[in-house]
């Protein structure tokens, strides 16, 4: 947690890129439920809406863009953050790194069915890597700082 927030960002600034490149991604899915979210959960997730009900599968849909709306503002905040408060970006990289992780344990206990092997699951985890990478780019302090 960063001792004051203000827009002086002291990691290595591909950072700050990788920052950016993790919020348009995230904020590009959760747009893609949003806007069309049966096809989203059917072609990205894997998931047989067409094998469930009419009702079921616009119930999926709805916990999906809900989940979706949440994800958005999050990333709204991260926009916010990456050009006000750039002294935490190693705190949001880390909400992400934590969101990722319980969202994965989450899927360990409750099992999402998926049909072959759909896309979001591996874009997901790209950009999990890439959240990785950059907080510890955030927190790294190059030799200039350490010198001083």
């Amino acid at each position: 947690m960063p001792q004051r927030l203000d827009n002086a960002y002291r990691g290595h600034k591909l950072g700050l890129w990788l920052f950016g490149v993790v919020v348009v991604a995230k904020s590009a899915q959760s747009l893609a439920i949003l806007v069309d979210g049966y096809a989203t959960a059917r072609d990205a997730d894997g998931i047989p809406l067409d094998a469930y009900p009419s009702a079921t599968a616009q119930t999926v849909v709805s916990v999906l863009a809900q989940g979706s709306l949440w994800r958005l503002i999050f990333c709204l905040l991260c926009v916010v953050v990456l050009l006000r408060y750039r002294s935490a970006v190693p705190l949001m990289f880390a909400l992400l790194v934590v969101h990722y992780l319980a969202g994965q344990l989450m899927f360990h206990f409750v099992p999402l069915v998926r049909l072959g092997t759909p896309p979001g699951p591996l874009v997901n985890l790209i950009l999990f890597s890439l959240m990785i990478v950059g907080l510890a780019l955030a927190m790294w302090r190059g030799t200039r700082e350490a010198q001083q």
